[in-house]
C-alpha cells in the first residue's frame, strides 16, 4: 500500500503475475494451488488478472493499460493524488518489463506473428482489446459465435464502448436470418455497435486501433496471422471502409423481435397474404426492399401471379385450404 491508500501487488503477487506470463499469459482457474487464492483475488482486483467465464481461465492484462485506468482514477480524485498517479508507471515498470520480455506462446517474431489454436488467437484477441481499445473494425462471415461465449462477447464489447472505444463490424447478408446472429447482433447495438451487412461473401478479419490486424493463417482457422506491418495495415482498413460503404444497415432490435420463421421467404410469403406492402414487410423483417422485392418474384413464379394483388389473393386461398 502507498501513502495514499493505493494497493498496489506485494511480491507474492508479483511473482504469480511473472509466473503467469512464463506459461503465455493464461492460466486455468483449476490450476491454481488453494494457498493462491487470496494472491489471485488482489490481482484481479487490481485488473492485472482477466476472467473468462466460458473457458474458467485467466488471461494476464497489460500493466499499461491498468497504469493508465488507476491514473485517471487518481487524477479525478484532486490534485493531492497527482504525484502518485505520475510515479505509476515507475511503480508497476517491473511487471511491465515482464510484460514486454515474456515470451508469446506459439508467436513467431517480426511484422506478421502466427499463433495456432483456438484458445490462444483468442487469448490474443483478448489482449489487443485490453490494450488498443480506440477503434475495432471486423468481417465476420458464417453464422453465430459458440452461444457459450456470448456472454464474454458482449461483456468485452461493453467495457470496449464504455471506454470511449467504437466497434464497426460486418457480416454476410445471411447473418440476420440466423436466430442466435441476430440476438447477439441487437445487445451489441444496444450498447453501441455498429453492425451492417455485406451482400457479398467476406473473410475473417479484425483490425485494432489501424495498428494491428488479425487475418486466418489457415483454412480451418485454427491459426491467425497477427500483422503489426503499418502499410498491410493501412491496406486492410481501406479495404473495410469500401466494403463499409457498400454494406447497409439493420434493425436488429425490430429482426430479433420478429418472427422466428427459419425461411425468409415463408416469412415474407405469410406477412404479404396478410395484405402488408413491400416497404411494410422490409421494415417488420429488418431486410431490405432489394431482399423483399426477390423473395416476391420468387412467390409470384410459385403462384403464377402476375401483379401484388393477384400473389396475395392465391396465397390466402392456398393457406386457406
Amino acid at each position: 500500500m502507498t501513502d495514499h491508500g493505493l494497493m498496489l501487488p506485494d511480491g507474492a503477487a508479483r511473482e504469480l503475475y511473472r509466473a503467469i506470463l512464463r506459461e503465455g499469459g493464461r492460466i486455468r482457474i483449476a490450476d491454481i494451488p488453494e494457498r493462491d487464492a487470496a494472491t489471485v483475488q488482489s490481482l484481479l482486483d487490481l485488473g492485472l488478472l482477466k476472467p473468462y467465464v466460458s473457458d474458467g481461465s485467466l488471461s494476464a492484462i497489460n500493466p499499461r493499460s491498468v497504469t493508465a485506468r488507476l491514473g485517471a482514477d487518481l487524477r479525478a480524485a484532486g490534485t493531492r493524488l497527482m504525484m502518485q498517479a505520475e510515479q505509476l508507471p515507475i511503480l508497476l515498470g517491473d511487471l511491465t518489463a515482464a510484460y514486454d520480455t515474456a515470451p508469446r506462446r506459439h508467436d513467431r517474431t517480426g511484422t506478421i506473428r502466427i499463433v495456432e489454436g483456438g484458445e490462444n488467437i483468442r487469448h490474443r484477441i483478448s489482449q489487443l482489446s485490453e490494450e488498443l481499445n480506440h477503434e475495432a473494425l471486423s468481417l465476420h462471415p458464417g453464422g453465430a459465435r459458440p452461444t457459450d461465449a456470448t456472454d464474454d462477447i458482449v461483456e468485452t464489447a461493453r467495457r470496449f464502448v464504455e471506454a470511449g472505444g467504437s466497434m464497426n463490424t460486418i457480416y454476410e447478408d445471411t447473418a440476420r436470418l440466423d436466430g442466435p446472429t441476430v440476438r447477439l447482433a441487437a445487445r451489441l447495438t444496444d450498447i453501441g455497435c455498429r453492425i451492417r451487412v455485406a451482400p457479398f461473401s467476406l473473410t475473417k478479419m479484425m483490425i485494432f486501433d489501424r495498428a494491428v490486424a488479425v487475418i486466418p493463417a489457415s483454412a480451418d482457422f485454427d491459426a491467425a496471422a497477427f500483422v503489426e506491418d503499418p502499410a498491410t495495415v493501412v491496406f486492410l482498413a481501406e479495404v473495410f471502409e469500401r466494403f463499409w460503404q457498400l454494406s447497409e444497415g439493420v434493425n436488429w432490435a425490430a429482426l430479433a423481435a420478429g418472427p422466428t420463421d427459419s425461411d425468409p421467404r415463408e416469412q415474407v410469403g405469410r406477412l404479404l397474404a396478410r395484405g402488408l406492402t413491400q416497404r411494410a414487410i422490409a421494415t417488420r423483417l429488418g431486410l431490405s426492399e432489394r431482399t423483399v422485392a426477390g423473395h416476391i418474384a420468387r412467390l409470384r413464379e410459385l403462384y403464377d401471379a402476375e401483379t401484388l394483388f393477384q400473389l396475395g389473393w392465391r396465397m390466402r386461398g392456398a393457406r386457406g385450404a
